[in-house]
């Protein structure tokens, strides 16, 4: 069976608003070298119109720097799908899928392939809260915003989810690098 990871980027103080803090070089680094184990991407409708059109973009022109353009290419190669009521349509490599999410991720996750990676955060939080995640990769950056969404804001968890330590890293910009497993 896939696993499906996620990866988000959090201040200290675990807000999760991508406002408050600018990628780095070492950021998109760190999200790319993510991805090469991953060939497909679940996003909500929310997380996937921030990331497409901007992100195939950058893959087609290579309008950024080095970095960012290969994470362009990295993202733009994988396929995707969106799970929504409302969106009308989607671009390239994308499909939507609009109901029954607990039932529709446990069938990608019994496709062959590699991992599965969530972006955003209302749909990771569901499908945390359902038990469907299987690592976390949580990009700690040295800022404390003092407010901002936090993950579970909108959906909250029946009971705790432990999880298992495998690796940390702290990176030149003071992020630190947590990779957890669930128990």
């Amino acid at each position: 069976m896939r696993n499906i990871i996620y990866g988000i980027n959090l201040t200290a103080d675990g807000c999760c608003d991508h406002t408050k803090f600018s990628g780095s070089e070492e950021t998109h680094k760190y999200f790319t070298d993510l991805m090469r184990d991953v060939d497909l991407i679940i996003y909500g409708r929310k997380t996937y119109q921030l990331m497409v059109p901007y992100w195939p973009e950058v893959a087609k022109k290579q309008s950024e720097n080095n970095t960012e353009n290969e994470f362009a290419q990295a993202f733009d190669a994988i396929d995707k799908v969106v799970f929504s009521r409302s969106l009308d349509n989607v671009e390239g490599n994308t499909r939507i899928i609009r109901a029954n999410l607990a039932e529709e991720v446990l069938k990608l996750k019994q496709e062959s392939g590699k991992n599965i990676s969530i972006g955003g955060v209302s749909l990771p939080s569901e499908l945390i809260a359902l038990g469907l995640v299987d690592e976390f990769y949580f990009l700690v950056h040295p800022i404390i915003a003092g407010q901002g969404r936090r993950l579970f804001d909108e959906i909250g968890l029946k009971k705790q989810i432990d999880l298992k330590a495998i690796d940390s890293q702290m990176l030149k910009s003071g992020c630190i690098a947590l990779h957890y497993l669930k128990q």
